[in-house]
């Protein structure tokens, strides 16, 4: 495999053997190519183009690099070829939980004709009972392909079941153990199986001590799941505790992937998953709600100064420390919700449990509150002369500093509590309530220091 970067020369040149229909020599180019490299190259393709390439590859490749394009571009594809080649060329190839995604993007009738192309009954069945989930559940991540194995079986009738549940695999992770009814009770160590007597049964050797997951347990429970235990797989089982599927850590990384896009934008204030090629009217759809919230909160901060105008009007220089306040605010609040929401998508603090990492960011907001404080009244004095603005400013800049970290660590606690994603806390929010109230801290501190000291 060779390390691919894809340039505009390398472009030109596979562009002009396509029209020169030069099969062998663009045979070669790919040859060596992952298939993530052939899915970046699809994206500088015509259709017409990408579908002469796509018919030069193997089926198995084929398959590969379908997966690995984005989803806009692999729809466009899909929708200019006939369902039997979809269903023949493609979902033949592919496991069970990559063919229920790619079919999932497809309309109900279209679904219903790829399935129907599918020679092997029971792999569209599979695939149509995967199609059932929701997308973002456990039901939803999991395939079908898994080698299991039955408790009250010998060795070598093991040994000749995983052979051939084997051929549907291409990696296998775990042998599970079940009973009769199909109910999970554990994984079966290979090593373990091969030291022992042929007259074993699984039951005397299998290890009981697994972790599973139910069908409609969340994406993202899944993969703190997974990354919490370090797991590679995991079996995912129904109601009754049946072995249904399995979740391999590709599919898990994929959706945190997902997530942590999702928070990010979030976090800048886009309230829906947009991507590049998505159209005007959509990225602004996406982004116009928090800019509504943040120009309200402008005119709110307005009204706050609007209410010290005659603190301003008899002593100016303290307008020119607003920005400065409100900045401070903003800052320290977005520091505090993005230490909170880490933690939170980590699972490792909640608004009952682990105190002391709550009281652990309380310290730090009173240390750097007093730091910054004893810095402006050191700036203030020195450059300024005016003692009332410089009290002014210390004692805003130590309240502003501590109340911004206390309410930038406990609004994503709030909103984890209420179901609402807490990655909106990092977010145009907690800045503008942090400039609002750091305004309205500044200036009601100025007017009571002002009116005693003068």
């Amino acid at each position: 495999m060779v390390n691919f970067e894809l340039t505009r020369e390398y472009i030109d040149n596979l562009q002009e053997l396509i029209v020169a229909k030069n099969e062998s020599a663009i045979s070669e180019l790919l040859e060596e190519l992952h298939p993530a490299d052939i899915a970046e190259i699809y994206e500088e393709l015509s259709i017409d183009e990408a579908k002469f390439l796509y018919f030069l590859m193997d089926d198995d490749t084929a398959a590969d690099v379908l997966t690995e394009l984005e989803e806009d571009d692999r729809k466009k594809f899909l929708d200019s070829l006939p369902s039997d080649v979809i269903a023949k060329r493609f979902i033949d190839n592919m496991d069970s939980d990559d063919a229920a995604d790619i079919l999932g993007e497809l309309d109900d009738q279209r679904q219903q004709e790829v399935l129907s192309h599918i020679d092997d009954v029971s792999t569209a069945g599979d695939i149509a009972d995967l199609l059932t989930y929701d997308e973002d559940t456990a039901g939803g991540l999991m395939a079908k392909e898994l080698i299991k194995v039955k408790e009250n079986w010998g060795i070598p009738t093991c040994l000749r079941s995983m052979r051939r549940q084997a051929e549907e695999i291409d990696e296998v992770y775990y042998v599970y153990v079940v009973d009769s009814d199909g109910i999970l009770k554990g994984t079966l160590s290979l090593k373990r199986m091969l030291l022992s007597p042929t007259d074993v049964l699984v039951k005397d050797i299998y290890n009981s001590d697994v972790i599973s997951v139910k069908v409609d347990v969340d994406a993202e429970d899944v993969s703190n799941i997974m990354d919490k235990y370090d797991l590679v797989a995991l079996p995912v089982i129904d109601s009754v505790g049946r072995l249904v599927g399995r979740i391999t850590i590709d599919d898990v990384v994929d959706v945190m992937r997902e997530e942590a896009e999702k928070d990010y934008q979030l976090a800048s204030g886009i309230t829906e998953d947009v991507e590049a090629s998505d159209s005007v009217w959509q990225n602004t759809r996406a982004r116009i709600p928090w800019l509504f919230i943040g120009m309200a909160g402008g005119i709110l901060a307005s009204w706050v100064a609007n209410g010290h105008i005659d603190l301003i009007d008899r002593f100016p220089n303290v307008a020119l420390f607003m920005p400065l306040i409100a900045a401070m605010g903003g800052n320290v609040g977005m520091q505090s919700s993005a230490i909170v929401v880490q933690s939170l998508a980590s699972g490792s603090v909640g608004l009952e449990t682990n105190w002391l990492k709550l009281l652990k960011e309380l310290g730090i907001a009173l240390l750097n509150a007093s730091i910054l404080s004893i810095l402006i009244f050191g700036y203030s004095i020195i450059f300024k002369d005016d003692l009332a603005l410089t009290y002014t400013l210390a004692a805003a800049m130590f309240s502003v500093v501590f109340i911004a970290s206390l309410f930038g660590t406990f609004v994503p606690l709030l909103l984890n509590k209420l179901k609402i994603d807490p990655a909106v806390a990092t977010g145009p929010f907690v800045t503008t309530m942090n400039d609002i109230i750091g305004m309205f801290l500044y200036l009601t501190i100025g007017n009571m220091v002002f009116n005693f000291i003068t």
